[in-house]
Order: structure tokens, then C-alpha cells, then sequence
């Protein structure tokens, strides 16, 4: 099947801005560094979920739903630019977070209670497996809601491989034509890399629009290079199955590296920290503590390292998530 034969709903602008970063390259001695800006894509101070959202919530409007049910940590960029896409289809949110109910909305948050999300439960405990805890909550709501007459669509958190393979398969195709009209063409993409979806896409769109030529690198933000590892397998063999392609990941896949994660999700690394403030001074572009940040620090350090060569075209992906610099939590590293 053609991804132009998906059904997908407009949620956003695109194409977004490809801006180069020409004071970072010069500061590296190279590589030529572009920043693929996906926090301007024009939806509740955007981020990369909305490529993902305009298949996921195609569905969801197919399927009759009337009330949209999603997962995330208490921060998460994912929650609330899913509560914005249900604002403009007309459905109601329901966010199930992991972690404790603060006693002040901060950050992406105070943003969930501007959208006016129907309503908020917090759970603790472990996230990730069929009989976690928060998985159970998504269960328990969905009996509920369906109870009520409402016809509930659940989106996991990050939404599913398959709609991330979509949406940022079509990301590639628009930097691909962006940097045709310069004449050049992208050798890497540098992305965070946290449920995968979006590394996902990537690959996905080397394979459709560059020949496979265009190498991934993930950051991982939180996770074991070997779990996501195994989530981009998995996530390839649906993707290339749904679209009946039968292809292998370009290059034998992506080069994920967990040596940026610091002590763990959310929490800054000095590293990136530093890159944050590097690129605010060199470029006037923000970056955020969760992602982009530890994302950066790592293609610097790769760069030092000589992962890309002088002339290689190396294709940041700017993943949103500017709120989360405004979170209680994360303000004593930023000052």
C-alpha cells in the first residue's frame, strides 16, 4: 500500500522549517548541520507527536470515537498535543499519568489544564507490561466511559509504531525535497530516541526516499540501546508488513547509543545542560532537558568523536518539548 492511501487527518503545518545551523558547524569543524524543525508545526507549541496523531487520530474518527483515552509521564509532550488534536476533531481527552499529582501545574501540565482535558488520574508504579498499573487504569476507564454512552479510543503513549512509521516516513520526504532544492541530500538523521516511533519513521523514509543512503542515529533519552533496539525490529516488521513492502531497515538499521542517558528519564545531564546553552547562543535555537538537549549532546560528542565526515549532511530533529523547560522540576538545572 502507498502511505499516500492512509488515512490520515490534518492537524498540523507542513512542511516544517529546515534551518541550518551554520555557526555549530563551524564550531565542530564540520560536519554541515541542519535542525528539522518539528517544534514549529503549528499545533499547541508543537512537537513530533503530531505526525504521529494525524494517523492516529484518522482512526480514531473513523472508528466513531467521541472520547480519546492516553498515557505519559506527568510531563509528557505526547498528552498534551494529543488533548489539542482532540479539541480541534471535537472529542473529549482523558489522561491516565504516571507519577504523583503535583501540588502546581507546571510545564506541559498547566498546558493539559488550559486545553481543558476531561479529566486527569494519576497512577504509580511500574509502566510498562499488560498487567501494570497503568495499564489496568486504561482498562478500568475505557469500561467506564463506554458505560456512559461515550465510544472511547485509546492512544499508547508515544501512539503506536505504526502511525510513528508513518508519520515520520513523510518527515524524510519533506526534508528530502528541502535539501533538493539546495543540492544536497541528507547522509544522516540525528534523532531522541524514547518509544521509538519516530526513529521508526526515519528509517522508514531512508528506505522510500533515499534508497536506504540516509543513516539513523537514536539518542536514547531513557532506555537500554538493546530494548529499543528490539521495539525497532518489531516496529519495522509491522510497518513493512502494513505496507506490503518486505524490506530490511536501511543499513541493518539504526545506531542507537544509551551512553547519553545520564541517571535517567527527565532528569538533565551536564552534557546536555551544556549543549542546551551552546545552542541558545550560537543559533538562538532552544532546546529542551528531556530530549532534544540529551539528543545534541550526543551528535556533538559524535561528532568530536568523527562519526560524520567534513562534508556529510547531518539532519538534527528538532522533537518539540519546549514546555518541559518550564517544569518545577527541571528549573533548579537550567538557572
Amino acid at each position: 500500500m502507498q502511505i499516500g492511501k492512509v488515512k490520515r487527518v490534518r492537524l498540523g503545518i507542513f512542511p516544517t522549517p529546515l534551518q541550518e545551523l551554520r555557526a555549530l558547524s563551524e564550531e565542530l569543524g564540520g560536519p554541515r548541520i541542519f535542525v528539522k524543525r518539528d517544534d514549529l508545526n503549528g499545533l499547541a507549541l508543537g512537537g513530533n507527536k503530531l505526525r504521529k496523531l494525524e494517523y492516529a487520530m484518522a482512526e480514531a474518527r473513523d472508528l466513531g470515537a467521541t472520547a480519546v483515552i492516553t498515557t505519559g509521564r506527568v510531563q509528557s509532550n505526547h498528552c498534551r498535543l494529543t488533548a489539542a488534536a482532540a479539541n480541534l476533531l471535537g472529542m473529549k481527552t482523558y489522561l491516565i499519568l504516571v507519577g504523583e499529582e503535583p501540588e502546581m501545574a507546571t510545564g506541559n501540565l498547566l498546558v493539559d489544564k488550559i486545553l481543558g482535558v476531561e479529566e486527569l488520574r494519576y497512577v504509580e508504579g511500574d509502566s510498562y507490561g499488560k498487567d501494570s498499573p497503568l495499564e489496568e487504569a486504561v482498562r478500568e476507564l475505557s469500561e467506564e466511559l463506554s458505560r456512559r454512552g461515550e465510544v472511547p479510543y485509546y492512544i499508547p503513549n508515544g501512539c503506536r509504531p505504526l502511525h510513528g512509521a508513518l508519520g515520520y516516513a513523510g518527515c524524510v520526504r519533506e526534508t528530502v525535497s528541502q535539501l533538493h532544492e539546495l543540492n544536497l541530500a541528507p547522509d544522516w538523521f540525528v534523532v531522541a530516541c524514547g518509544t521509538t516511533g519516530t526513529c521508526l519513521g526515519l528509517l522508514l523514509g531512508s528506505h522510500l526516499y533515499c534508497h536506504g543512503e540516509a543513516k539513523v542515529v537514536g539518542i536514547s533519552i531513557s532506555r537500554p540501546a538493546d530494548f529499543l533496539n528490539e521495539k525497532l525490529e518489531k516496529g519495522w516488521e509491522e510497518a513493512t508488513g502494513f505496507l506490503e513492502i518486505g524490506a530490511g531497515m536501511p543499513g541493518g538499521g539504526p545506531r542507537i547509543h544509551d551512553e547519553y542517558v545520564g541517571k535517567g528519564y527527565g532528569i538533565p545531564t551536564p552534557e546536555g545542560v551544556k549543549a542546551i546553552r551552546l545552542l541558545a547562543r550560537l543559533e538562538g535555537l532552544i532546546l529542551d532537558p528531556v530530549y532534544t538537549g540529551k539528543a545534541m549532546a550526543g551528535l556533538i560528542d559524535l561528532a568530536k568523536q568523527g562519526l560524520f565526515a567534513p562534508g556529510d549532511v547531518v539532519v538534527f530533529v528538532h522533537t518539540g518539548g519546549i514546555p518541559g523547560l518550564f517544569a518545577d522540576r527541571q528549573i533548579p538545572y537550567l538557572q
